[in-house]
């Protein structure tokens, strides 16, 4: 699949016009056009100044975003890429589904969730919300430090962690699309423990060796396509193993299939992909399956 439209949905002081840069490699894989969106909640300015919401304010902050706007795109415009750009006083998923049904992008970049811990648990993060009605793939940007240092090559060294779903069929798909951009991607599954008990070691190395083969067979196809791959079989609880393979082998970014988990369980018990997007240092690319596929 082809990356040729990016919606980079921005509040500027956690996603900022170095992360942006960041993500022009993709012109290797085709992107060709920019689509920034700012949605100025009205709620939260409202909270932060202690009174009913001014829409002298909103004035004011839209003002603020458009010449921001009009700066980052006239630097695309000199690289021969095209650039949309809307500013509104709305919900943020809300104005996202909205932008992405007009536009229809390949891709969706949305910085960390900025709802505690608290406000997720009843209303759910911004990124679970999406994954839940929208099937165009979400890059979740994280800054590597507090100071906003923008992660270096963040498509070189990929860590995808499959678990044999339809959808990770699918997230292969996608992965083969961006073989002029990753210099090699590391593919992990994870055995949970559960499937090891009571088995001796003969049967623990049968299926060591039965998933080791899976991934050396998928690592192959993605070989066959241009993308140089390494297999790696974990054990354990698959969020903490993902999260120890990426640190072990350094990854620029987690790669995962987003569940078709039902909202209010996924709210309450979380996904793997869910969890790990909020709570993980490193960028997460989340590829969830076509509603109607």
């Amino acid at each position: 699949m082809e990356i040729k439209k990016i919606l980079f949905v921005t509040k500027f002081e956690k996603l900022c016009y170095n992360a942006l840069t960041s993500l022009l490699v993709l012109r290797k894989a085709s992107l060709e056009h920019f689509v920034f969106l700012n949605v100025i909640e009205k709620d939260k300015v409202a909270m932060k100044r202690g009174v009913g919401y001014l829409k002298e304010e909103a004035v004011k902050l839209k003002e603020i975003a458009n010449i921001r706007f009009i700066d980052w795109a006239e630097n695309l415009f000199e690289m021969g890429m095209e650039v949309g750009a809307y500013i509104e006083v709305s919900s943020l998923v809300p104005e996202i589904l909205k932008v992405v049904k007009q536009e229809s992008p390949d891709l969706i970049v949305i910085g960390r969730s900025s709802k505690g811990t608290l406000e997720q648990l009843y209303a759910g993060s911004d990124v679970s919300e999406l994954t839940r009605q929208t099937d165009v793939p979400i890059l979740v940007f994280k800054h590597l430090t507090e100071d906003n240092i923008v992660p270096e090559k963040l498509f070189d060294r990929p860590l995808f962690a499959t678990n044999w779903s339809e959808t990770n069929k699918i997230a292969v798909e996608y992965i083969k699309g961006l073989k002029n951009v990753i210099g090699e991607i590391h593919v992990i599954h994870v055995v949970k423990d559960s499937a090891l008990k009571s088995l001796d070691t003969h049967e623990v190395q049968k299926i060591r060796k039965s998933e080791r083969k899976r991934l050396e067979s998928l690592c192959k196809e993605l070989e066959d396509a241009g993308i140089n791959a390494r297999a790696h079989v974990y054990v354990g609880d698959p969020q903490k193993e993902i999260e120890k393979a990426a640190k072990e082998y350094q990854a620029s970014m987690i790669i995962l299939g987003s569940s078709d988990k039902a909202a209010i369980l996924e709210r309450w018990v979380g996904s793997i992909s869910k969890n790990i997007a909020d709570n993980t240092i490193f960028p997460c690319l989340l590829i969830r399956s076509r509603k109607n596929g």
